[in-house]
């Protein structure tokens, strides 16, 4: 995904963490798990890198590593398994929005053009680092935020784009949320690379998974649709927040460091489709 071992596994823990935080949770434990080809570069060279920037981002979030498992594989993987703690009765669910809420986005999109491009050596350093600082970023940032707003539901946006998280939430929910692409925010530079040379095979499942579900209102920008059929890496939050509290809650993590943070869409009263995207 990048070139520095070091700022991959920075990524790489993020986007574990990300999953106890759009809970509410707080990270205590991780394990390390790492597919490595020792075999074909027995030096390790840069092994030690990739766990230094995964400690990191667990030291940053107060939890601690204890363990891990490393095997031989043919390409370079790192992850981790985390475990954290919540009250029992403030356990946030991505199955709770209420209608009448407005919906809250706490990062940019674009994290897969931006790093197939870096991949085809077609992305401008900017963009790339721009793409960096936020998936490196921890997303306790929109937790402490939400928490703070009384949120009433959240996930958060990885692999399955916003597409495919906010379907869940709506499905899971029993509501229609109902989207305004021209809300969405986009990492700077992100938008020339919204190409089809750059779309990822995600993009395409991600859009198939949710037609079923989805109505499309007037004529949306195309390239904006892209954008959210993207799949990210250690991407935002998605939190739906009662309607008086979500301007607030957005300025709360700017504030904090979120500075693309916003108001996105609203919650509805469940209709026909779970999905409704608007221009």
């Amino acid at each position: 995904m990048v070139d520095d071992p070091y700022v991959y596994g920075q990524i790489a823990a993020a986007n574990a963490l990300s999953d106890v935080y759009a809970m509410g949770g707080a990270p205590k434990t991780a394990l390390n798990l790492v597919g490595y080809p020792d075999d074909k570069d027995p030096e390790l060279t840069w092994l030690g890198e990739i766990l230094r920037g995964g400690a990191e981002r667990c030291a940053a979030a107060g939890a601690v590593i204890v363990g891990g498992h490393t095997v031989r594989d043919k390409e370079i993987k790192y992850g981790m398994a985390v475990t954290g703690v919540i009250h029992p009765s403030r356990i946030l669910t991505n199955a709770a929005a209420r209608p009448g809420d407005k919906l809250v986005l706490t990062k940019a999109l674009g994290t897969g053009f931006v790093t197939t491009a870096a991949k085809a050596q077609e992305c401008p350093a900017e963009t790339l680092q721009a793409a960096c600082e936020s998936m490196v970023q921890l997303n306790d940032i929109g937790r402490d935020a939400m928490l703070e707003a009384g949120a009433h539901s959240a996930t958060d946006v990885t692999g399955f784009g916003l597409a495919g998280h906010s379907y869940g939430m709506a499905e899971g929910s029993r509501v229609t949320l109902a989207f305004e692409l021209s809300r969405l925010p986009l990492l700077p530079g992100a938008a020339a690379l919204a190409q089809k040379r750059f779309l990822t095979r995600a993009s395409a499942t991600n859009a198939a998974h949710v037609k079923p579900g989805l109505r499309i209102e007037g004529k949306p920008d195309p390239l904006r649709l892209e954008f959210f059929w993207d799949a990210q890496t250690s991407g935002g939050l998605l939190v739906s927040v009662s309607a008086d509290r979500a301007e607030a809650m957005a300025e709360n993590a700017h504030k904090r460091g979120a500075k693309y943070a916003c108001v996105v869409g609203e919650v509805l009263e469940r209709g026909e489709h779970a999905l409704v995207l608007r221009p």
